[in-house]
């Protein structure tokens, strides 16, 4: 199949897709007169936040796997990181079997940088691994925290600031704990799978022996600090849906907020469409009119959420990604995992 019709029959999936997602919303929405009204009554400065949040969180996304690419000695530069991170996100949300297409993309970049194959392998793997993680840590979170009435906007305006802030103190750390001279260490070593002719059931054993290896050899600081920036994505993405619902005045207990937000997590695991389009929509509405907001507002902060922190990020990858294919971005000096006395 030649390139300009692969390039043709996946815009047309696109299209499809967004065209299957309008159909869904619009028996779904409120009156569109109603949810213009209260998109007009928005408060720009919670807008600005929102916004402010959800690009720092896939900033922290990127630098995850910087981090993860650092403690196995491959260097790449936080420009280049984050136009991965734009592009691969664009092609998850947008393409079918997304995800799929979105992880062999990083794949390939990480070899790009330097990585071997085990490495790059390596480094995929134990970001979804750590972003899991991070993520169920937010569950236990949830689960922990007493329930209680509904906050105001100031409450939500301290946990908005306070995660900007956290995100700001892991991004000096991470900076900071990076070593002034690197010298380039040794990468894993390639290895024959010697489970090739094992059955299904031998393979998934050796890889799984082959990531706990790989953990285990990451210094302890590396794996620390990915694990610290995967939860700051997750939770500056939090923060964006509750500045969203702040603007609209949405007077909803953060601890409900949360819920609905990690129902939303699990909803857009089920891989019915791309990114969830069109699912998470009608699943992230129903979620807030049922922890007590209105039809309308509820419609109006969904939208904003959905657009910041999904349909605008599509447009922008293409955008990074014609970054990618042209003079390759300045990558930082090879990076030698820090020297210490005892590894996790």
């Amino acid at each position: 199949m030649s390139k300009r019709r692969r390039t043709v029959l996946r815009v047309a999936g696109l299209l499809l897709v967004l065209a299957v997602a309008g159909l869904t919303l619009r028996k779904n929405l409120p009156d569109l007169s109603q949810t213009a009204d209260v998109l007009r009554s928005a408060h720009p400065w919670w807008l600005v936040l929102a916004a402010v949040a959800e690009l720092t969180s896939l900033r922290h996304f990127a630098l995850q796997q910087r981090r993860l690419l650092a403690g196995f000695g491959v260097a790449m530069s936080v420009q280049r990181a984050i136009a991965v991170t734009f592009t691969r996100s664009a092609i998850s949300f947008s393409l079918p079997a997304g995800s799929a297409v979105s992880a062999g993309f990083a794949f390939r970049q990480f070899r790009t940088a330097g990585a071997t194959r085990r490495t790059a392998g390596a480094v995929a793997v134990l970001s979804g691994v750590l972003s899991g993680v991070a993520l169920l840590l937010m569950y236990g979170a949830v689960v922990l925290i007493p329930r209680g009435g509904a906050t105001g906007n100031t409450d939500t305006l301290v946990v908005v600031i306070a995660m900007l802030v956290v995100a700001g103190l892991t991004f000096l750390l991470d900076f900071l704990l990076s070593p002034r001279h690197p010298v380039p260490p040794p990468e894993l070593e390639e290895e024959e799978d010697s489970a090739g002719t094992g059955g299904w059931v031998a393979r998934s054993r050796a890889a799984v022996r082959r990531t706990w290896n790989d953990l285990h050899g990451l210094p302890r600081r590396s794996w620390v600090l990915s694990l610290v920036h995967a939860t700051v994505n997750w939770g500056l993405d939090f923060a964006c849906l509750a500045a969203t619902a702040a603007a609209f005045d949405i007077d909803v207990s953060l601890v409900r907020l949360a819920t609905v937000y990690l129902t939303v997590q699990l909803v857009r695991q089920v891989p019915l469409s791309p990114g969830g389009i069109g699912v998470v929509e009608v699943a992230l509405l129903a979620g807030l009119v049922s922890a007590g907001a209105g039809h309308g507002p509820a419609a109006a902060a969904m939208l904003v959420y959905r657009l910041l922190s999904c349909w605008i990020i599509i447009p922008l990858g293409l955008l990074t990604y014609a970054t990618l294919r042209g003079p390759k971005l300045p990558d930082a000096p090879p990076v030698q995992p820090p020297v210490l006395a005892s590894r996790h």
